[in-house]
């Protein structure tokens, strides 16, 4: 999977991105266990990537609630 950018999500509805960052955190939680039974991954970069895809999903949904709400 690409890196994931701010105006990708930002392009996204909040429904789409709230699916969108039920599924990244779902990756993480797999790739934490791999790492946690002793299993090497694939790719060591993409946990870190995993948690900064999913700080800019929250980022932005933040930003699209706190404009709906006066």
């Amino acid at each position: 999977m690409a890196v994931l950018r701010a105006d990708e999500v930002r392009s996204m509805s909040l429904e789409e991105a709230r699916a969108k960052l039920r599924e990244l955190r779902a990756e993480l939680a797999r790739e934490r266990a791999i790492r946690r039974g002793g299993g090497s991954s694939e790719n060591p970069m993409r946990a870190r990537e995993l948690r900064r895809a999913i700080a800019r999903i929250l980022t932005v949904v933040r930003e699209k609630e706190k404009v709906k709400v006066p």
